[in-house]
């Protein structure tokens, strides 16, 4: 039985974490929640603040990842990512944006797919 949506999300997301952690991110928050939408996964990798946007899909295909996320989801995700670093006084560190793909039916491991620096945060 195919788990309901947002478990299956939830289990995307752990195991997006997982993988992030063995590559020795340190995860500083996860559903991070603030007025106009949520943060899926914030780590530092060294002194870098990486914001991840994690993607489950149960199809083998993972398509085009130019359209993992749009621009409107990356602009929402660089002004809530703008408030947590203002709110935390982080407003000097780097940050990168990235992108984790998980594919499977999610009753075994997924297949991850990590792009780092998959967009940038532009000012409008």
């Amino acid at each position: 039985m195919e788990p309901d949506p947002r478990a299956y999300g939830r289990l995307a997301e752990d195991a997006a974490e997982q993988y992030l952690r063995r590559r020795g991110y340190q995860i500083l928050g996860r559903n991070v929640r603030f007025n106009g939408g949520e943060l899926d996964l914030i780590a530092r990798q060294g002194e870098i603040v990486v914001f991840v946007e994690v993607k489950a899909r149960r199809t083998s295909a993972f398509g085009e990842t130019a359209y993992a996320v749009t621009d409107i989801k990356a602009r929402r995700i660089a002004k809530l990512a703008s408030q947590y670093l203002a709110q935390r006084g982080l407003t000097d560190r780097w940050c990168r944006f990235d992108v984790i793909l998980c594919e499977g039916d999610g009753s075994r491991s997924f297949h991850i797919q990590h792009l780092e620096g998959a967009f940038e945060a532009h000012e409008d």
